[in-house]
C-alpha cells in the first residue's frame, strides 16, 4: 500500500514538472509558424453576459411606480439567443437587496426563472449606488465566459440616500465607485445607465459619468414607457445591431398586416417586438404564405404586461407577413432586431512594412460559423468602407470598398512615412461589423518598390531556413508528442480515481431559518472531480456553488477546494479551503452563499 502511494505521488510529481517543458517545447516549435497562423484562426461570435442591476429603493417608487423597468429587464432576456447568453441580477439598495448569479441560459425555463426571479424584488430604504456597481463588477468577474461580450445595464435614478445611522458619508461612497469603475474599464465590461426620471429628480450626470468611465452608452426617460425601447437599442447596440423600425399600427379591433423582412439566410434569430399598453392578438405567415402557429417549433412566444416578443429561429431569407390585432385607439408600436453569425475579417497583408508611395490591396470577407460567406448578394447588399487611421497624425481617411463579388476589396496608398491602423467597417439597415484593426508601418524602406504592391519573397515561412533548422523542428514535433502521450496518460489515470461514501445535505434559508431535509447523496457514480452545484442537482440560483469543487483523497478522504467569494467553515470557524480541505468521515462544513441569502451544510460519510 505504501508502495502505491509512493508511486501514485511520483506520477503526479512527474506530470506536473512535465507541464512547463511541453509548454517550452510547443512554444519553440511553433514559434516559426505564428506569421502565417495569425490570421487563420476564426473564433465564432461571442455571446453576451449581462449583468442587470436596478436600484430597489423607495424613490424609485416615484421614479417608477409602476415598476415598467422590470418589464423592460425581462424584455432584454427575452431578446437573448434561446441559448448561449447568461444573465445576472443584482438589485440593491445602500446594500446588495437580491441577487442572482450569472445563469447560462439553455432554455425557455432558464429565462423564465430569471423572470419569476425580477418578479420577487421588493424595495427598501437607502441607496448606494456605489454598493450596486461593485456587486455588479464581482458577479461578472466571478462567472463571465471569456469568450463572451460582458455588459451591465444600470437602471436607477442617479441618486444616493444614505443610513445617517452608518455613518456612511459622499466621500467615502464616490472613493467605492470609483475603485469598482476602474475594474470595470479594466475588464472591459461597459455599463449602459438608463435614468428613470418620472418625478423630474434624475442625477443625469452622475449616471452618464458611469457610462462615459467604462465606454458604455447613457439613456434616460420622462416616461417608464419608453423603457423597452431603450433596453433594445442597448442589446442592438452591444452586438453591432440595427433595431429595423416596422410600422406602428393603430388598433381597430380587426387584424392589420404588416411585412417583416429577413433580408439574407445568415440571420440566426429575428426578435419581433411588439409594444402595447394592451393585450393583442398575432398571426404569422412564411414567405411562401404557409401560416405558421405561434409558438411553434421554430417560432417562441414570450408575453408580458406590456410587450409582446416573436422570435423566429433560423428564418427562411424573404417577406413574412404579421397579422395584429390589438383595442380599438391603442398605439401599437413594432420593431426587429435580428441575431446574426458573422464576423468581418481582413485578409492577411503580404507584409506590416512599407514605404511612402506604396499601394496596399485590400480584401476582407464575412465569415458564418468560422466559414467564408460567399454570397455574394450578403456583399451587395452592404456599404464597406476601409478605414485607414493615421497613427502619428491621428487623421483618419475613409476609403469606400468595391463589394460586386463575395468580397470587399479596394487600395489604400501610403501617403507619408508614418504609422498607420487599417480596419473595415461594413453595413446594412439591420446590422453592422468592424474588423479587428491591422497595424503598418511605413517607417522603415523594408518592403515594396515606390508605387507597387508590396510583396513577400516566398509564400513558404520555412523555404529560407536551413535545413538543419527545419530538422529541429521535426524532432521537436515529435519530443512534443511523445511528451503529450506522457502527461495525458498520467491525467487521465488522474481524472479517472473513484470515491466512497456519501455526503448529506442539508440547506438553510438565512431570512426564515428554515432548513431542508436532509439529502444523501453516493458518491460512487462520480470520477476524477465534481461541484457542489452537481450535487444540489444545478438548482439555478445555487449555481454559485460551482465553485466548491471535490476530489478524492487519501484512505477515503474527500478534498474539498473552494473558489474565491466562497466562505467555508468548519467546527464554527473559517477553513481555508482555497488550497484543499481535507475532509475525513463523520466531518461536517457549511458554506455560505453570496448570490442568495442561503447556507449548505454538509457531512461526509464512509
Amino acid at each position: 500500500m505504501l508502495h502505491n502511494d509512493h508511486r501514485r505521488k511520483t506520477s503526479k510529481i512527474v506530470f506536473w514538472r512535465l507541464i512547463p517543458a511541453l509548454l517550452l517545447t510547443l512554444c519553440i516549435a511553433v514559434a516559426p509558424l505564428g506569421a502565417g497562423l495569425a490570421h487563420a484562426a476564426t473564433p465564432a461570435p461571442s455571446h453576451i453576459d449581462a449583468v442587470l442591476l436596478i436600484d430597489v429603493s423607495n424613490s424609485m417608487n416615484k421614479s417608477d411606480k409602476n415598476k415598467i423597468a422590470n418589464e423592460a429587464m425581462k424584455m432584454f432576456i427575452d431578446m437573448l439567443s434561446a441559448q448561449g447568453d447568461k444573465v445576472g441580477i443584482v438589485a440593491y439598495t445602500d446594500k446588495v437587496q437580491r441577487e442572482k448569479a450569472l445563469l447560462q441560459i439553455n432554455s425557455a425555463t432558464d429565462k423564465q426563472d430569471l423572470k419569476d426571479f425580477i418578479d420577487g424584488l421588493d424595495r427598501g430604504a437607502y441607496t448606494d449606488i456605489a454598493v450596486g456597481v461593485k456587486e455588479a463588477v464581482k458577479v461578472l468577474q466571478n462567472g463571465s465566459d471569456p469568450s463572451h461580450e460582458p455588459l451591465i445595464v444600470m437602471l436607477a435614478d442617479g441618486n444616493n440616500d444614505f443610513n445617517k445611522a452608518t455613518g456612511r458619508t459622499q466621500s467615502q461612497s464616490d472613493q467605492e465607485l470609483n475603485t469598482a469603475l476602474d475594474e470595470a474599464k479594466k475588464s472591459g465590461y461597459p455599463i449602459y445607465t438608463i435614468g428613470l426620471n418620472a418625478d423630474g429628480k434624475l442625477n443625469k450626470q452622475s449616471l452618464a459619468d458611469l457610462s462615459t468611465k467604462t465606454g458604455g452608452k447613457a439613456f434616460s426617460t420622462d416616461s417608464a414607457d419608453d423603457l423597452p425601447q431603450i433596453l433594445s437599442e442597448i442589446f442592438a447596440s452591444h452586438l453591432k445591431l440595427k433595431i429595423v423600425p416596422v410600422q406602428s399600427i393603430t388598433g381597430n379591433g380587426s387584424f392589420q398586416e404588416v411585412t417583416v423582412n429577413v433580408p439574407n439566410a445568415s440571420v440566426l434569430e429575428a426578435n419581433i417586438s411588439i409594444m402595447s399598453s394592451q393585450p393583442v392578438t398575432a398571426k404569422l405567415k412564411d414567405p411562401t404564405g404557409k401560416e405558421v402557429a405561434i409558438p411553434s417549433g421554430d417560432v417562441l412566444l414570450s408575453k408580458s404586461k406590456t410587450y409582446s416578443l416573436i422570435k423566429l429561429l433560423s428564418p427562411q431569407q424573404g417577406d413574412w407577413r404579421l397579422q395584429i390585432k390589438g383595442v380599438p385607439k391603442d398605439k401599437i408600436d413594432i420593431n426587429l432586431v435580428f441575431n446574426y453569425d458573422l464576423e468581418l475579417k481582413i485578409d492577411a497583408l503580404p507584409s506590416a512594412s512599407y514605404k511612402k508611395g506604396d499601394k496596399i490591396d485590400i480584401a476582407s470577407h464575412v465569415f458564418s460559423n468560422g466559414t467564408q460567406v460567399t454570397l455574394s448578394n450578403l456583399y451587395q447588399n452592404m456599404k464597406a468602407v476601409l478605414l485607414a487611421k493615421d497613427l502619428d497624425t491621428g487623421t483618419t481617411e475613409e476609403i469606400p470598398l468595391d463589394n460586386t463579388g463575395d468580397v470587399f476589396k479596394g487600395t489604400f496608398e501610403v501617403k507619408e512615412s508614418h504609422d498607420y491602423e487599417l480596419k473595415v467597417r461594413a453595413e446594412e439597415r439591420s446590422f453592422y461589423r468592424e474588423s479587428d484593426p491591422v497595424t503598418v508601418s511605413a517607417k522603415k524602406s523594408t518592403a515594396g518598390t515606390g508605387g507597387a504592391t508590396a510583396a513577400p519573397e516566398s509564400s513558404n515561412p520555412l523555404a529560407d531556413k536551413p535545413k538543419s533548422m527545419t530538422l529541429y523542428y521535426i524532432i521537436g514535433g515529435i519530443v512534443l508528442l511523445l511528451a503529450a502521450g506522457v502527461a495525458l496518460w498520467l491525467l487521465r489515470k488522474q481524472a479517472t480515481r473513484g470515491f466512497t461514501g456519501q455526503i448529506v445535505i442539508e440547506v438553510r434559508d438565512e431570512n426564515t431559518g428554515e432548513k431542508t431535509y436532509p439529502q444523501y447523496k453516493k458518491l460512487a457514480a462520480f470520477r476524477g472531480k465534481f461541484n457542489l452545484h452537481q450535487l444540489l442537482q444545478l438548482a439555478p440560483e445555487l449555481k454559485e456553488s460551482e465553485k466548491l469543487v471535490f476530489t478524492p483523497g487519501k484512505n477515503d478522504r474527500l478534498l474539498l477546494r473552494s473558489g474565491e467569494g466562497i466562505t467555508v467553515e468548519r467546527s464554527g470557524r473559517a477553513a481555508d479551503a482555497s488550497r484543499g480541505l481535507e475532509l475525513k468521515s463523520g466531518d461536517r462544513v457549511s458554506v455560505s452563499l453570496h448570490s442568495v441569502d442561503k447556507t449548505i451544510l454538509l457531512e461526509y460519510l464512509v
